[in-house]
């Protein structure tokens, strides 16, 4: 079996290597890469290849993005540490989706299932079956309410009152519709799992979105976007090219 690793990680591909030859030896694991660009490069001179494992967040986007820019019609195991994705995994060629850690039992039950597709089971069943043993078992509760400092107090703000967050200096700040700011003491990564991403979108390194808040997408040089929101960003938001595609799709969905 020929199969190619997508992780950002050298740890974690390091591990995977390691389970992969527990598990079988006989895996020939013949590229790893770690972006979504050299991702691209690679499958667009179509490789010989028979699986993918595949991280979710790579250094620069989201491997859905990946699929926008190039067929592939290999199967893919997504290995991540965010469950929010499940459903938009399988809306591509992915056989299964193991949360990290990832644990070799369930990498193994993913290469049987694996197995099982190439004796002709039928994939559309493999794939139902593993959403809903995913959504029963790893069921997501995303975040309503964040409690923030305010001189001496403590004051629920809920989600859904938040029209985007953004890194200032260091500092992950909130901004309420009014337009009040707010500190929030969490990295943007934190927010990014935390927040529901039916509402919310990583725009970008500093910039996270509330849909209810984009008030126009424009066209900007080289293919990116820029996104005007109400109430205004004191910083242009910035979608880059290599997102712009799923972006859209992200609004219009």
């Amino acid at each position: 079996m020929r199969l190619v690793i997508i992780e950002d990680e050298l740890a974690a591909s390091d591990h995977l290597l390691f389970l992969l030859k527990s598990i079988d030896d006989s895996i020939q694991v013949v590229k790893i890469l770690d972006s979504v660009n050299t991702s691209v490069d690679y499958f667009s001179k179509s490789p010989e290849v028979d699986l993918i494992l595949m991280d979710i967040h790579l250094a620069d986007g989201v491997s859905f993005e990946i699929f926008d820019q190039v067929s592939i019609n290999i199967p893919v195991i997504f290995t991540t540490a965010y469950n929010q994705y499940a459903i938009k995994a399988f809306k591509v060629n992915s056989i299964d989706y193991i949360l990290k850690p990832i644990d070799r039992n369930e990498l193994s039950l993913a290469f049987d299932k694996f197995n099982n597709q190439n004796k002709k089971t039928n994939i559309e069943q493999i794939q139902m079956q593993s959403v809903l043993e995913l959504l029963k078992k790893k069921a997501k509760n995303y975040k309503s309410t964040y409690l923030v400092h305010q001189r001496d107090e403590l004051i629920p703000i809920k989600t859904e009152d938040i029209a985007f967050c953004f890194i200032d200096t260091g500092i992950v700040r909130g901004v309420l519709y009014g337009g009040k700011t707010f500190f929030l003491d969490k990295k943007l990564e934190d927010l990014e799992e935390e927040l529901n991403p039916a509402t919310f979108y990583r725009a970008n390194r500093q910039f996270i979105i509330n849909r209810n808040a984009i008030k126009s997408i424009k066209s900007y040089f080289n293919g990116k976007l820029i996104i005007n929101t109400d109430p205004p960003s004191k910083e242009r938001i910035v979608v880059s090219k290599i997102k712009a595609t799923a972006f859209k799709r992200w609004v219009n969905d």
